[in-house]
């Protein structure tokens, strides 16, 4: 019997917040199934076992995650006028994106518990997400005047790397943050 649409969706929702906040080794089904309003038989009967849920909740969420990104990649560098500030506004919107702190929660855990995570949930995390995404903005950065690509991938992962977000509480504003790392990203990659 399949799934409904919308338990589906509880269940990846409740998930998601469970694995956010505890980490795939201490998540609990019994702690997901209350999270979600459902039975740990229904997500037994749906998913097996923890691995494949993780696996659905991790690409489910990449899935929405990436969209979003590769929107705003599209949407700031459609028509480029100023390389600086068009890639400053693009990293702002990228790297402080209220919708998406459950999914980056879930990253971080991921980092933390990544030898206890199964390597294809990691896999099919990377493929579905950060390397979607980079790939994407390797496109469009290989596309823009006044940049010297030869690895637009790997030109992609710097400028991700140099915007990521600031955790060291060095006061800086996030644009002031990303702006420094877009200006080192064009000295090494300028014409």
């Amino acid at each position: 019997m399949a799934l409904r649409a919308d338990k589906r969706e509880s269940i990846l929702t409740g998930a998601l917040e469970v694995f956010a906040r505890d980490g795939y080794t201490r998540a609990g089904i019994d702690v997901i199934a209350k999270e979600a309003g459902v039975s740990t038989r229904t997500i037994y009967n749906h998913f097996g076992d923890k691995a494949t849920l993780f696996q659905a909740v991790i690409t489910a969420s990449s899935d929405r995650v990436a969209a979003g990104h590769m929107s705003a990649i599209d949407n700031y560098l459609r028509k480029v006028t100023d390389l600086e500030d068009d890639l400053t506004d693009l990293g702002v919107a990228l790297v402080w994106d209220e919708e998406y702190v459950t999914h980056f929660a879930l990253v971080r855990q991921i980092q933390a518990d990544i030898d206890h995570i199964p390597p294809a949930a990691i896999d099919a995390w990377r493929d579905a997400g950060p390397l979607r995404v980079r790939r994407h903005l390797a496109d469009r950065l290989e596309n823009l005047d006044g940049l010297n690509l030869d690895d637009p991938m790997l030109a992609a992962f710097h400028l991700m790397a140099l915007i990521g977000r600031d955790t060291s509480g060095g006061g800086r504003s996030t644009e002031e943050h990303v702006r420094a790392g877009v200006r080192v990203f064009l000295h090494g990659y300028c014409d």
